[in-house]
């Protein structure tokens, strides 16, 4: 049984390009060998809403470009049960402070946020280097 996974469009400034995210999710879970099933939540919201989360879970009174909450942390039955919440108007106000299309920036923060549920970690230079590595190799 794959990975379901489900979008959810919780904002209006932008099309999602649920296909294309749907697509790399997979590919990221076949690229890293994940065969076994689950559901991730792909939550897309505004500034608002991920800095009102940010604040709950994380203790940080800022919006953010993405969060990644895994569910099963203690891998019970060998499942993914994961929520990743991205903010839309982060990914356009980074694609422009970049001079990146804000699709880009959204597929990057869909695969950042998965990444960390496998378990990679950006806190080490060491770690962000093979985060930005795999985020390359999945996303461009």
């Amino acid at each position: 049984m794959p990975v379901e996974i489900c979008l959810w469009n919780l904002q209006n400034r932008l099309v999602i390009p649920a296909r294309k995210t749907k697509n790399l999710l997979r590919k990221i879970l076949a690229g890293e060998r994940i065969s076994r099933p689950g559901l991730i939540n792909l939550c897309f919201v505004d500034d608002r809403q991920i800095k009102k989360h940010n604040a709950r879970f994380l203790k940080r009174r800022n919006a953010t470009d993405v969060l990644a909450f895994n569910l099963n942390k203690e891998n019970k039955r060998g499942i993914i049960l994961a929520d990743i919440m991205i903010s839309t108007q982060t990914a356009l106000r980074q694609a422009r402070i970049y001079k990146t299309a804000p699709e880009y920036e959204l597929l990057l923060y869909a695969a950042h946020g998965l990444l960390h549920i496998l378990g990679y970690d950006d806190k080490t230079d060491r770690q962000q280097k093979l985060m930005r590595q795999k985020e390359s190799a999945y996303v461009y």
